[in-house]
């Protein structure tokens, strides 16, 4: 199909439409109208979000030139480029097969087995997803092995849950398997709740089929005929992808009745969440698909014996069924020859906060952290060294600079403080509050507590309470003894790993950046200057020319002084925006921190 024409690929994930690749697709779908030796299709995205919108020209002979940052404007160049064989703008150029260049670089240190496909193929293409090996494990396995041999094959494996907590996935479906029960279900959780998170998104947008196939071997494997995909709401283009994809699915007979002309049945729902973080919670999320308020509950009964409507339910997180085909097509024994003793295979990284190259990522489990951050993400956007990394989302903790060595697996992580999490990392530089990064993670805790614990939801408040004074400078000794007190007993005392884990961004700030914490308490001082009530901004007498750029500019009137004269701040009127220090021309106006 298409061996005489040149194919154009726009990456049309959530991350480049968001960019602008919907207008730039548009735009050549304008331009390219007829012309017979161009074809346009889509795919999404490849991990390098930093570059989007991005456009893969891929030749007869293979070989291929990947464009990034491209605009609308740049199309009709680009179209005159392909027609003519003349070179392209290098500035727009990413990757070229026969050149290291940074797209390159990116990929230089990735194992890529769940992510193989987003950005290769057009997602909404059954054909190019068989055509890569889609559906041969399916095939293979309904086939040539006994739900008992599968098991098996995900137990040698070494497959850990890539949802945050690294439980056996082989274990779990023998579990499910032998539990009792005349019906079963297999659920894959989506609900991607943590901040600065999008690895389940994005393999739900790049190779819904894959997620799909997973499912329906998980469903083999220990019996079920019903799949639930729970997935956030706020993902409306992977809701999309994913519905498209179980329709053209069942209508090629791999889902449904009698799959591939066998005796085995499986239909897969979804079911949208209403974005309860909470919900990622496993006893939470069954609620929630049951129609009643997502709450946990106490455990055991295990989901593996009682889960959906009282029925054997195993749970996976998109990663971990995405890795499963892949197990099955190549053997158990080439997957476990990856990663370390005890963490096999590979794991997805979202990379976001102040890095250079923010995207997607996946590596093989035995890297370290600085080599993620720095060989892959290429540092700081800001140039300016790292000060920490926050690993595991609100449920994990930030770990400095001198951690950075530690081997990506569930051990060494753990070892720190933190965990693994379902796979968010964010990058902070030295214009980063540890104390304010405390109080953004509690916040967003506080407001996803379920409210059925007490020491959950109000022992996150009193603790957001004290991080709050000490943001402002009010705080003491005493609430620092008050916060650690509260720290061990919500993390003691809740029901659910939401309140279990909510103490973990603090106890790590307060174990690695404590000076932070005692320079907020003792000198009213924010050294990132960056907590509002700690800073206040001064006009240089000698640096001011007059030019009156932030009196005109200031939102509340806080600046006085008449042309070509020194400016003057009202300190009890200024809001502390920072409109002025970031347009001064003459950098005349500095941050000062202190009260």
């Amino acid at each position: 199909m298409n061996l005489n024409k040149i194919i154009i690929k726009v990456g049309l994930g959530t991350c480049g439409i968001a960019a602008g690749a919907k207008e730039v697709y548009n735009k050549f779908e304008t331009l390219i109208g007829k012309k017979s030796n161009l074809v346009l299709d889509y795919t999404s995205c490849n991990g390098m979000c930093f570059h989007e919108p991005i456009v893969e020209i891929i030749y007869p002979n293979k070989t291929s030139i990947m464009l990034g940052g491209v605009d609308v404007s740049d199309v009709e160049g680009i179209l005159n480029n392909i027609i003519k064989s003349t070179h392209f703008h290098d500035h727009l150029v990413i990757k070229k097969q026969d050149m290291a260049m940074e797209g390159m670089a990116f990929e230089s240190l990735q194992t890529r087995l769940v992510l193989k496909r987003c950005g290769a193929i057009n997602p909404d293409s059954i054909d190019e997803y068989i055509a890569s090996d889609g559906f041969l494990a399916l095939e293979y396995a309904l086939k040539n092995m006994t739900p008992e041999n599968v098991v098996d094959e995900v137990k040698k494996s070494g497959l850990r849950g890539r949802g945050g907590a690294g439980f056996p996935t082989g274990l779990k479906w023998d579990l499910s398997q032998k539990a009792v029960g005349t019906k079963k279900y297999v659920i894959c959780n989506a609900d991607e709740g943590d901040p600065g998170a999008f690895m389940d998104r994005a393999a739900l947008e790049g190779d819904p089929y894959n997620i799909i196939e997973g499912m329906i071997l998980c469903g083999y494997a220990i019996g079920a005929g019903v799949g639930y995909i729970y997935v956030r709401a706020e993902y409306p283009l992977a809701v999309k992808r994913v519905k498209e994809a179980i329709l053209v699915a069942e209508s090629k007979h791999y889902l449904g009745k009698n799959i591939l002309g066998t005796t085995f049945n499986f239909e897969i729902k979804i079911k949208e969440g209403a974005g309860a973080f909470v919900c990622g919670e496993e006893t939470a999320l069954i609620a929630s698909i049951e129609g009643k308020r997502g709450m946990p509950k106490i455990k055991p009964p295990f989901p593996s014996t009682s889960g959906l409507w009282g029925c054997p339910t195993n749970i996976n997180n998109v990663e971990t069924l995405a890795t499963v085909a892949w197990i099955i097509r190549n053997g158990s024994a080439k997957y476990a020859a990856m990663g370390t003793e005890k963490s096999k295979g590979t794991k997805v990284f979202s990379l976001a906060g102040k890095i250079k190259n923010s995207g997607l990522v996946e590596v093989e489990m035995g890297l370290t952290i600085d080599q993620i951050i720095y060989d892959i993400g290429g540092g700081t956007s800001s140039g300016k060294p790292v000060k920490a990394v926050q690993l595991g989302g609100p449920s994990g903790g930030c770990l400095p600079t001198h951690l950075l060595k530690t081997l990506v697996d569930y051990e060494s992580i753990v070892e720190t403080g933190a965990i693994m999490g379902s796979g968010g990392m964010i990058v902070m530089d030295e214009e980063t509050c540890m104390v304010d990064i405390a109080k953004y993670f509690l916040t967003f805790i506080q407001q996803e507590s379920c409210g059925k614990c007490t020491f959950c939801r109000i022992g996150t408040k009193r603790m957001l309470e004290i991080l709050e004074k000490m943001t402002e400078g009010k705080g003491t000794m005493d609430d620092l003894v008050v916060l650690r007190d509260l720290c061990e007993k919500v993390g003691s005392a809740s029901l659910c790993q939401l309140g279990k884990t909510a103490p973990n961004p603090i106890l790590t700030t307060l174990k690695y950046f404590e000076n932070e914490y005692l320079e907020h308490i003792h000198e009213k001082k924010c050294r990132a200057k960056v907590c509002k009530a700690l800073i206040r901004f001064h006009i240089d007498d000698n640096l001011c020319n007059g030019c009156t750029l932030c009196r005109r500019n200031c939102p509340v009137n806080a600046i006085h002084g008449k042309p070509k004269d020194v400016h003057i701040i009202q300190a009890d009127i200024c809001t502390k925006c920072g409109i002025c220090f970031d347009i001064c021309p003459q950098k005349a106006i500095s941050k000062e921190s202190g009260l």
